[in-house]
């Protein structure tokens, strides 16, 4: 048996989907504007969980960065697209999934000159069980106070993904917010 590709959905400037490509041949130096998520999970202390990327990941490998990011089939919801990509990356179940910034997009490009070029709506959600993460995945993880990470992006960005120091800030943006009220 063949395993099937994975696809991406490709997106006008809009946002309007204009097609869908093949995953393994889309992140290059000119990747094209597609359809991503990236998910921040919490822990029932209200930790946040980071994860080092993988050495054997095509972009930014051995950054640390969110829990867990992916990409949405053409046709999947969000929200079955990101409990899929957590059993993947993760091992792990999720409950309490909220959209936090819906209308995130950003485009970065690493030092080997690959492109993220992503319209990725960022979500919260809380672990539900245990962590096994996919060593292909992620090398490290960590659970750590989310006001300590913040910090720590904001001191040495360049050690984390460049989402990540977007997406951290914006979910603090209100500096009365806790992390219950992500989860």
């Amino acid at each position: 048996m063949t395993a099937s590709r994975e696809e991406v959905v490709l997106l006008a400037d809009d946002g309007t989907p204009i097609g869908v490509a093949d995953k393994a041949t889309v992140h290059t130096t000119d990747t094209p504007l597609h359809l991503a998520f990236s998910c921040h999970l919490f822990d029932g202390d209200g930790r946040i969980l980071v994860t080092r990327r993988a050495l054997s990941k095509l972009t930014w490998p051995g950054v640390w960065t969110n829990s867990f990011c992916g990409h949405p089939a053409p046709g999947e919801d969000f929200e079955d697209a990101i409990a899929r990509r957590a059993g993947q990356e993760l091992g792990a179940a999720i409950d309490n999934l909220v959209v936090a910034l819906p209308d995130f997009r950003y485009r970065a490009v690493d030092a080997a000159s690959i492109v993220e070029y992503e319209v990725c709506p960022v979500y919260t959600a809380t672990i539900s069980g245990e962590l096994a993460p996919e060593p292909s995945e992620v090398a490290e993880w960590r659970w750590v106070d989310p006001r300590v990470l913040l910090d720590a992006v904001e001191a040495t960005p360049w050690a984390f993904s460049p989402w990540l120091t977007l997406q951290l800030p914006a979910l603090y943006a209100d500096t009365s917010i806790e992390a219950s009220d992500l989860i």
